[in-house]
Parts: C-alpha cells; sequence; structure tokens
C-alpha cells in the first residue's frame, strides 16, 4: 500500500512541475492563459452568476487543456521528426485544429455570457 501512495504523490509531482513548465516557457499557455485572467476580471467587474462562473472555468479550462495537449504532440513531433515532413504536419495540423475547437466553444460560451451585458 505505502508504494501507491508514493506513485500518487510521485505523479501528482510530475503533473505540478508540467504545469509551471507550460506557464513559464509556452507562449501559446501563457497568452490563453491572460486572455483567462481577463474574463476572470470580466465576471466580477459584471458579477456574473455561479453557473456562469462555472461555465467559464469550464471553458477556459478546455482551451487551456487542449492547448496543452497540442503542444505536447507537436514537441513529440518535432522530436522524432525535425526535419519538415508532411505527415508529421498533419499531425500538427490536426492538433490545432482540436484547439480550434475548444477555442470555438469558449468564445460562444463567452457570448452567451457577456454579451447582455453589452447589449
Amino acid at each position: 500500500m505505502p508504494g501507491f501512495f508514493i506513485g500518487r504523490v510521485k505523479s501528482l509531482k510530475y503533473a505540478v512541475k508540467g504545469f509551471f513548465l507550460l506557464l513559464t516557457t509556452e507562449n501559446s499557455i501563457i497568452t490563453q492563459t491572460a486572455i483567462s485572467l481577463v474574463f476572470v476580471g470580466m465576471g466580477f467587474y459584471f458579477k456574473i452568476d455561479r453557473v456562469d462562473w462555472a461555465l467559464q472555468f469550464l471553458a477556459m479550462g478546455l482551451v487551456l487543456a487542449i492547448e496543452s495537449l497540442n503542444t505536447a504532440v507537436e514537441k513529440v513531433c518535432d522530436f522524432v521528426h525535425p526535419d519538415y515532413h508532411q505527415k508529421i504536419g498533419f499531425i500538427k495540423d490536426i492538433a490545432s485544429g482540436a484547439v480550434t475547437f475548444a477555442v470555438l466553444t469558449a468564445f460562444l460560451i463567452g457570448m452567451l455570457i457577456y454579451l447582455p451585458y453589452f447589449l
């Protein structure tokens, strides 16, 4: 049983390390985090309700999680095949497309929450 808990603690340590690596080294994550903070500020300014907060945090988490996975895919692709290759480019484009889905979803959620305040 102690091995199980030690394994979980090590996993958590690696996860926190990855979290901080993303926040400190990846421009796309830094940008998405800054945009998220703007929306948190807007949430306080407009005093959005609890459900809107939940939807907003879900949307922000979705974008950051998918962006993080996209970054991991790009890093693996660059490691496996550093030179340009058509199939690697296709894989990277697909991963980037997943980010686009997440961003569009977050945008629509943001519109549903904030558009009434601007109209």
